[in-house]
């Protein structure tokens, strides 16, 4: 079956007593042994529940992996991955990516846990520059956020299989349906499940799915003893919002290339990046290896950071908020919000500056979400400060 029909279908066989086709809630921490001689198959809920295991049978499926691990945030996930390695050990990791995957590596290289480099993995002769005897990982985000560099996974990988690395990869942007890392050569995949998987807004989760059984059950060994693994009721939630995700990522999407339009056109606005238009340095490689462009559109104002904070404070259909893949439309500016943890020096390095300012497009009526825009940007013409 496709992947939208198994969606629909998805934790239709977890209620074995009585069939129910919405999966229950098992909200429940502990679960009684028939007898002190057997041990169950779920004993104690941080270790295993049957909503959250059916919840990782789908986002293993979805993926193409051997196994996955549902976890309570998409730092939670970040965190289990960095735990399978031991101390010393080297990272390579974008040096765009998320600010809090920054903000922890950086913690736990001083604190003496990992190494850290954070390279352009866009330019793979850097990449293979920045390897050392001591690596034993490369962290991928493609998308990056929040500038949507595109990494050719394929090259990536063929120099980590080279030198004996694995090869991580943020998938939140685009969701399995929109890109399969491992399909080239990805070994270990993450998830922030608060974002397109779940799609509402209304949890959060992460998820890290393993390509190969060993590494999953490593993972869920990692998750179990951290602490780190996904409750009950986020779990049903989480599976409640995969049945719609291929419906939402179609209107996403067509949002998405009409704003990313509008933008390009619009005399207030320098640069957009949007890896579906053709202007888009990575263009070519992101319409190799994947599926779909994706929801979210960031943009260069013209100006200053002054004339960012008057387009945030205009808006009406996009909200003001740090988070992306929900229903709703959001705007943000990286430099204050989602990557303020980012040291200053690394924020410049990867070009985030206060004149960036990032979107997660909606579903909402597409006529809505460019006159929002046109009158928020109307804001930096006039000079009105809301």
């Amino acid at each position: 079956m496709k992947l939208q029909t198994r969606l629909a279908l998805a934790g239709q066989e977890t209620d074995g007593t009585y069939r129910s086709v919405v999966p229950p809630i098992y909200q429940s921490a502990i679960f009684k042994f028939e007898n002190p001689d057997t041990k169950p198959d779920y004993d104690y809920s941080r270790s295993g529940n049957p909503g959250r295991n059916a919840l990782e049978e789908v986002l293993a499926d979805l993926e193409g992996g051997a196994g996955a691990v549902a976890t309570s945030s998409g730092m939670s996930a970040v965190t289990t991955v960095l735990g399978l390695y031991d101390a010393d050990a080297h990272i390579l990791c974008s040096h765009d990516c998320y600010g809090g995957t920054e903000r922890l590596l950086t913690v736990w290289a001083r604190q003496g846990r990992l190494k850290v480099s954070f390279v352009d993995l866009t330019d793979v002769r850097a990449v293979e520059a920045a390897i050392r005897p001591g690596t034993k990982a490369i962290w991928a985000e493609t998308p990056s956020n929040p500038l949507l560099r595109i990494i050719d996974l394929a090259a990536v990988s063929t120099v980590a299989k080279r030198h004996g690395l694995e090869l991580i990869v943020d998938n939140t942007f685009l969701s399995p349906l929109f890109q399969r890392p491992f399909e080239f050569g990805a070994d270990l995949i993450v998830h922030s499940t608060t974002k397109y998987l779940n799609g509402h807004s209304d949890i959060v989760g992460g998820a890290v799915v393993a390509r190969t059984e060993e590494r999953a059950a490593d993972i869920r060994f990692t998750s179990n003893a951290l602490g780190l693994t996904a409750a009950p009721f986020d779990s049903w939630l989480l599976v409640r919002g995969l049945k719609t995700l291929p419906l939402r990522l179609r209107q996403h999407e067509e949002n998405a290339f009409a704003v990313a339009r509008f933008l390009a056109e619009h005399d207030a606005v320098d640069k957009v990046f949007y890896p579906g238009l053709e202007t888009h340095v990575g263009h070519d490689i992101a319409r190799r290896q994947q599926s779909g462009f994706g929801g979210i559109v960031s943009f260069r104002l013209k100006g200053t950071g002054a004339d960012a904070r008057r387009v945030l404070g205009a808006t009406r259909v996009f909200a003001l908020a740090e988070s992306l893949g929900g229903v709703e439309s959001l705007i943000e500016q990286p430099a204050t919000m989602s990557h303020a943890s980012m040291r200053p020096e690394q924020r410049a390095e990867a070009g985030i500056t206060e004149q960036i300012i990032r979107l997660s497009v909606g579903i909402e009526d597409t006529s809505d979400l460019l006159a929002d825009l046109e009158l928020a940007l109307s804001r930096v013409e006039t000079g009105v400060l809301v």
